[in-house]
Order: structure tokens, then sequence, then C-alpha cells
């Protein structure tokens, strides 16, 4: 089947779950906070910072990776500069389709300037309503739910987890813990994780991506995740493939898929950090025909000079994915939200299916 042009991927509805809003901040954006804050940057044409920040980000290490972060962090410290990233996202999102997204951050690097952890809160919940109401009055309306991220290397997840649910009904919509894998397990943070789910509150962990099995396993059967950030490293857990008729799943693997605990897979941040060889050679691959509950993620839109619809459109490429495996990935996506069923229910039939319809017809 021929690939799917990017340009006939964008008006098709999408939703996303793993996308950080620290790390999809427009280039433009980022010179004029930082010229405001008084922080020098590599480069302040937004071209070339585009082309610095996919450079450093492109080194097959996810510490490496982690480290340009700096940049953007650096311009979200005051109200002005959050509410702006936020209102921003939403419309750039909107603007490539997406019709539901979970963006994330973490609330407490963005103190270094005086603010509360409340006032970080409020100004990016301002910024992404204002956005919501921008994207709906240009006719490209999108839904934004929040997720409150703790850093696996520091001590603040219990208290971070206590301002999620504190923000529940007012836009946060789950928890996450990010950073290093290594060295960092998941577990450290197992009292937070406990009181979310004393709580009834949804939330994901990364785990899989620059670390293997057990911080999988350790996410899933200590801690309760709902659903995996990443998990691309679940195939060391299966062997053989679904041509050759020997494909063996390991008993995590297994439980993964019965289970059907979601996928939060961005393929080209994991070919960025060397979690995958190429986009060719993603597990996506695999874990589509296996059935796993697969869904495709931008990550971090600047520092992998991405979008959904560029997604998409590599793996239409990569594996010859028409409308319906592109619909599949973006049903499994809304299934998997931490919204509502009624709510995710809604969104499915009333806009993503009939989307699909008109394109496929």
């Amino acid at each position: 089947m021929a690939a799917i042009a990017y340009s006939d991927i964008i008006p098709a509805p999408k939703a996303l779950l793993h996308d950080h809003l620290d790390g999809g901040l427009r280039p433009s954006t980022i010179v004029e906070l930082a010229e405001a804050v008084g922080h020098e940057l590599p480069a302040t044409d937004p071209a070339a910072l585009a082309d610095w920040f996919v450079a450093a980000a492109d080194s097959g290490s996810l510490e490496r990776y982690l480290e340009t972060f700096a940049h953007t962090v650096a311009v979200m410290q005051t109200e002005e500069g959050l509410f702006r990233v936020a209102k921003e996202c939403a419309l750039d999102l909107a603007a490539d389709g997406v019709v539901y997204a979970e963006v994330r951050y973490a609330p407490e690097q963005h103190l270094e300037r005086g603010l509360t952890l409340d006032q970080v809160v409020d100004a990016v919940n301002a910024g992404f309503t204002e956005g919501m109401a921008g994207a709906a009055a240009l006719g490209t309306p999108i839904r934004v739910g929040v997720l409150l991220t703790a850093m696996r290397h520091a001590a603040r997840s219990q208290e971070i987890a206590e301002l999620s649910v504190r923000y529940r009904d007012s836009g946060v919509v789950g928890f996450d813990i990010a950073g290093a894998e290594a060295g960092f397990p998941p577990t450290r943070h197992l009292d937070a994780f406990e009181y979310l789910q004393r709580e009834n509150f949804h939330f994901t962990i990364h785990a899989g991506e620059a670390f293997g099995l057990p911080s999988i396993w350790q996410a899933i059967q200590w801690c309760g995740a709902d659903r995996l950030g990443h998990g691309v490293r679940l195939v060391d857990d299966i062997t053989g493939t679904p041509e050759g008729g020997e494909t063996v799943l390991g008993r995590l693997a297994a439980y993964v898929r019965d289970k059907r605990i979601p996928l939060e897979l961005c393929p080209s941040s994991n070919v960025q950090t060397g979690a995958a060889a190429s986009i060719a050679e993603h597990p996506i691959g695999l874990l589509h025909d296996l059935r796993f509950r697969v869904t495709v993620n931008t990550d971090n839109r600047l520092m992998s000079g991405t979008s959904m619809s560029r997604e998409m459109a590599l793996l239409s490429e990569a594996f010859g994915w028409g409308w319906a495996e592109l619909q599949w990935l973006t049903i499994n996506a809304m299934k998997s939200a931490f919204i509502p069923y009624d709510e995710r229910l809604a969104i499915i039939n009333d806009v993503i299916k009939p989307g699909y319809a008109k394109l496929i017809s």
C-alpha cells in the first residue's frame, strides 16, 4: 500500500496521550521569552535554534536528550511565560488535527522565580483554556487534559500527587513520573502511587524507554500504572515475529497485552534516545501486529522536530499503514485517555469515526 502523504494526514482527527509541555515550545517564543528573562540561548535565530534542539537531542542517549530542556524550562518560570506556552501548545496541536491531547509537565521545575506550585498550575490551566477557545474559534476544536509530573530523581512525588488530586476538577486528569530511568526506579515513589490509587486517580509512568523489563514490571506490578510511558523495551520479552509463526510472549509481555495496558509509544523520540534503531525497525510494527494496545505520540515536538501528523506519516511509510491503521491507533489512544468513559466514547463516535469515514470514502 502506498504511504499516505503528510499533508493528507493533517486533517485527520488525532488523539495524543504523551506530549511534554516543555518539549513543544515554538522556537520564536523561546527567543522572545529568553530575551525577556535574560537567559542565554545557543542560537537566537528561531530557525537555527530549532535545528540546534533537534541536533542536540539526536544523540542516542536519554540523559543527553534531557539536557536540552534546560533552555525551555528556563523561559517557563513566570506566569506570563507559562500561560503563553500552554496557549500556543493547544493552538499548535489543534492546527495539526489533534482533537484530544493530554499534555504533561513538572510543576516543581517552574519555581525558580518565586512561583508556588498552585500558581504554576493556574497559569498553565489558564493558557490551555485560552488556547482551546482560540482553536474552537478557528474551527479546529481541541480538548486538552493536563498530567502533572513528578521528577523521579527528586523527592516531591507525594506533594505533586496531592496537587494533582486537588486540581482533578480543574483540568488535571492524571499524574506521571519522568526523568532518567536508570538508578531511579518507580518504586522510589510508591507512597505517591498508593495515595493516587486510594483517591481513584489515574496515572501513567515513564518506563521501558532507557531501562528495560524491570522498570516496566515495577511500574505495573508494584505501582499499578494505568498506562506505560513509552514501554518500547517490552519487546525484550518477545521472541520471534508473526511472519515466522513462532512468536512467543514472555509472561510480562503477555500480561500487558492481556490486560490491554496502553503503550504510549513515541517513534521519533525513541530513535533519538537509542530505544529504537530507526522508524522502520521500531517495535511499534511488531506490537501492532501482535495487537497490543498501541498508541502513537509526539513526546517532545521541539526536540524531535515533529508533530502527530509527521509521526503518522513516518509510520505509514515505514509499515505501509493506511487509514484503517491510523484510525485504529487513534481509537486506541482515545480508549486509553484519562477522562470519563462517556466523554471518551463521545469523541470516538462523534469526532474520530466520522472524521476518518470522510477520509476513507
